[in-house]
């Protein structure tokens, strides 16, 4: 079983990013509870919905370990939650192991992207779900980017892995070996040919894809000699 934690709206245009935090979060849990990566997904850019940047929303994938856990999850992610709230921001928080997702929260989730949806159907899904699902201030309207995040986390098809494994390390020219050695579940082109073999120049760090539940980093190049792509 895993375990979504969604978090969304945490920031301001002179602040750290909703991103960051999920990060720093990630490494405060990671003492207790083994975090399986964490994802970003992009929502829908609209002049009727306000966001800071770009507006996306962070996930943590967390390995469920229990009875009671997810709960003292929500705590003490909420604590560090409020420990850093911005002024001027609008965070929400949600929480759900996988077998409690129902599809119609992946189907929120997939609206988000390219709908101007509302809290009170946030809170609706959620609720007919029994997800947990809170805001944190300002306007709460964080909790739309966070149920909408786990949704699409859970549905193993959107976005991309800012951290996955130790593959955030992966700095530079890499082999293929290294970086599947790393937490990169497989490497492709475009046209879905799987890489075995060879080097990858990464940008920054590797974005894997959420495809298909998996880290998938997608390149270009031939002949052994490759670049990483941002997809999802």
């Amino acid at each position: 079983m895993t375990i979504y934690l969604g978090i969304d709206d945490t920031d301001t245009q002179e602040s750290r990013g909703t991103g960051r935090l999920a990060r720093f979060i990630a490494d405060e849990l990671s003492s207790e509870y083994t975090v399986l990566g964490v994802t970003r997904h992009q929502l829908y850019v609209h002049d009727e919905i306000p966001y800071t940047s770009h507006n996306s929303s962070a996930v943590l994938h967390i390995d469920g370990n229990g009875n009671g856990s997810i709960a003292k999850i929500f705590r003490r992610a909420r604590e560090l939650m409020l420990s850093d709230f911005i002024v001027g921001s609008d965070p929400g928080i949600c929480i759900a192991a996988s077998d409690t997702v129902s599809a119609s929260v992946v189907a929120f989730g997939m609206s988000a992207k390219n709908t101007v949806l509302t809290q009170e159907a946030a809170h609706h899904h959620a609720q007919a779900s029994g997800i947990m699902l809170e805001g944190l201030g300002g306007t709460n309207g964080g909790v739309i980017g966070a149920l909408a995040g786990v949704g699409l986390a859970a549905s193993g098809d959107d976005g991309r892995f800012i951290i996955r494994g130790s593959s955030r390390m992966m700095t530079g020219c890499r082999s293929v070996d290294e970086l599947l050695a790393s937490g990169i579940d497989l490497i492709k082109t475009r046209d879905n040919e799987p890489v075995l073999e060879g080097e990858v120049e990464i940008r920054k760090f590797p974005k894997p894809a959420l495809e298909g539940g998996r880290a998938v980093l997608y390149v270009s190049g031939t002949n052994g000699n490759y670049q990483d792509l941002v997809v999802g």
